[in-house]
């Protein structure tokens, strides 16, 4: 698989633990839905020690960092609050994470409902994100995992196989393609030559998939 190249309109690259994919789900997810497309959807693991350091919390409290400076903590604590306010805007909750998670289980859960059951992608979205942003999901559990795929009405029975055999091959195929190929971060959309990361781009993506109309829009946050 490359991470460029899809028969779809457009490729998705998410991480169940990144809160700014989070936030993009539902309005990318609606987009599909609006112009009647299948979008291509991927999981892009994000190894965020090796760019923003890393660090555990208990009872909201820092009990360990690395790497992270005052200036880095800063930035991250911006980023969430304003992924938050959007969150908010969907009647969602986001909880900052207390460690970094390792999302590889989900995010190979995403390839396996692309294979499997393709129409319930929303289901299996909605059964993994909204929990684990409430700090309600061990995302790095197997059996949680294949637990919300069936709550998600998805044949699970398989799953485990698959996320130690084929998907996670697929998986690692994908992830030292990224950088090479201008991806760093998610949400990232690929539309043909096109690589536009951040939900922002959404009415963009819209404009463009509709045929390319009149002038195209500014960048916004939401899709009309």
């Amino acid at each position: 698989m490359q991470v460029l190249h899809s028969d779809a309109p457009l490729i998705v690259y998410v991480d169940v633990k990144s809160p700014y994919a989070f936030v993009a789900i539902r309005p990318t997810l609606a987009l599909e839905q609006e112009l009647g497309m299948r979008f291509d959807w991927r999981p892009l693991t994000l190894d965020i020690p090796s760019y923003l350091g890393s660090a555990e919390k208990k009872q909201g409290k820092v009990v360990s960092s690395k790497g992270r400076s005052p200036r880095t903590w800063n930035a991250i604590r911006y980023s969430y609050r304003d992924a938050r306010r959007y969150a908010e805007r969907q009647g969602l909750v986001l909880k900052g994470t207390e460690k970094i998670w390792d999302s590889r289980i989900p995010n190979i859960g995403i390839l396996w409902v692309m294979q499997t059951a393709r129409d319930k992608l929303g289901d299996y979205f909605d059964a993994v994100y909204p929990p684990f942003w409430r700090r309600e999901l061990d995302i790095e559990n197997i059996e949680v995992v294949t637990a919300c795929l069936e709550q998600a009405g998805i044949e699970a029975s398989g799953f485990a196989a698959f996320a130690s055999g084929e998907g996670s091959a697929l998986h690692d195929e994908l992830q030292p393609q990224f950088h090479p190929s201008g991806i760093y971060g998610v949400p990232t959309y690929v539309l043909g030559d096109e690589i536009l990361f951040g939900r922002e781009h959404i009415p963009y993506l819209r404009w463009a998939l509709s045929g390319r109309q009149g002038s195209a829009p500014d960048i916004a946050y939401e899709i009309a």
